[in-house]
């Protein structure tokens, strides 16, 4: 095991300082949410004057897709660096190495993980400085930030396996704007129950991102919502399983090409 965190931590180091070296990786994650979320608190509120609309502001309610979005930043992240590895053929040369395909995996998400514990910190920081007040109190800040960094590791790892998969930065990138889809048919600018059209209801309500987005809600303007949180938990921890999975499967693939 003392191994296998060794190879984790030097590729996990690797990844951070690679984003780090690139301020137009990380610039984007952490100002565009921040905009989107100036901007639609104040275009939007007009919302909480709907009966039943749960808080009366509506930049509390819209914090979570700050978080939501820096989470899709962070597969775009992931994946990308993983894809010019392929491209450039470092991953081919890992696998004359003994770096075991679990800790190459784990330690290439280290960028995006790393990027999506500050923007969560920074999008955090942003709301209570807005006025913010987290119902849950300090105890729900913390869960409220490590919800987010789950999210991001989800997403980041997913964006591994479309990288695998693709072998291509373009492949990776073009993938955002469907995983940006999957936030607007979500309960992002309105709870699930006052959205009147029916189809998109249903959809938000099938949607996993609709939990993790109401997991954060809960904390902010509810409380301790335990229905809400382990929804929220549950699927993120899902979301990196079943990328992690899918991710190990087609590395064993691209490796078997070499």
């Amino acid at each position: 095991m003392s191994v296998i965190a060794h190879q984790v931590a030097l590729i996990a180091q690797r990844s951070l300082v690679r984003t780090a070296r690139q301020p137009g990786v990380w610039i984007p994650p952490l100002t565009f949410p921040l905009i989107l979320m100036a901007v639609n608190s104040n275009g939007l509120k007009a919302a909480t004057h709907l009966p039943g609309f749960p808080t009366n502001s509506f930049l509390a309610f819209f914090v979570p897709f700050s978080f939501m979005q820096g989470a899709l930043f962070a597969s775009a992240i992931a994946g990308t660096d993983l894809a010019r590895d392929v491209d450039t053929g470092f991953l081919n040369r890992l696998a004359l190495t003994p770096v075991r395909g679990a800790a190459l995996l784990i330690g290439q998400v280290g960028g995006a993980v790393g990027l999506g514990t500050i923007q969560a910190v920074v999008y955090l920081a942003v709301a209570l400085l807005a006025g913010v007040h987290i119902v849950a109190g300090i105890g729900g800040a913390v869960l409220i930030l490590l919800l987010a960094i789950l999210v991001a590791t989800g997403f980041g790892t997913l964006g591994l396996w479309i990288a695998l998969r693709t072998g291509s930065g373009e492949g990776v990138q073009s993938t955002f704007p469907l995983l940006f889809f999957l936030l607007l048919i979500s309960s992002m600018n309105l709870p699930r129950n006052l959205i009147e059209v029916n189809w998109f209801r249903d959809l938000a309500t099938i949607n996993p991102v609709s939990y993790m987005i109401e997991a954060m809600r809960s904390l902010v303007i509810s409380g301790w919502d335990t229905q809400a949180l382990v929804l929220g938990f549950g699927f993120a921890l899902a979301l990196i399983g079943i990328s992690l999975l899918l991710s190990a499967r087609q590395l064993k693939v691209r490796m078997s090409r070499t």
